[in-house]
């Protein structure tokens, strides 16, 4: 499975639909995409159609939304997945199942 990313725009935003899997391996693809947008838009991350990430595409969206990105249609296991990795860093943490114990 690999990720298809499709770009539209709505109203002074742009919005990336992803689909299928993020891997570590596309998160410069994915930021040089996010850095090439006109700061006069504001950044939407669609992620109905992600089916799967790894943990470094859950920092890369904790990040971007903490940036200013909107995440859409994040799924909840990606969305407490990237809640623990806030926290843990936050606590000074690099390991978020530390939390779970």
């Amino acid at each position: 499975m690999t990720l298809r990313i499709q770009r539209s725009v709505e109203p002074e935003l742009a919005v990336f639909n992803l689909t299928g899997r993020i891997q570590g391996e596309q998160v410069p693809e994915l930021l040089a995409l996010l850095r090439a947008e006109s700061s006069a838009y504001g950044i939407v991350l669609d992620l109905e159609q992600v089916k799967l990430v790894d943990r470094d595409a859950v920092l890369f969206l904790a990040l971007s939304e903490a940036l200013g990105a909107e995440l859409r249609n994040c799924s909840a296991y990606i969305r407490k997945w990237i809640d623990q990795e806030k926290i843990a860093r936050e606590n000074g943490s690099e390991d978020p199942t530390e939390l779970a114990r």
